[in-house]
């Protein structure tokens, strides 16, 4: 059974620029989530 995929929120990481889509991991945390990587929260 194919599923189809849902609009996932979408945010901008300052760091990279690059857009990163809201994840399962961050779901009680999103509002805080603000780099796309442990890497660009390293390299702020």
């Amino acid at each position: 059974m194919m599923h189809k995929k849902v609009f996932l929120e979408e945010k901008i990481c300052p760091v990279c620029k690059r857009p990163f889509k809201w994840r399962k991991k961050w779901e009680k945390n999103w509002d805080n989530v603000r780099y796309c990587s442990k890497k660009c929260r390293r390299n702020k």
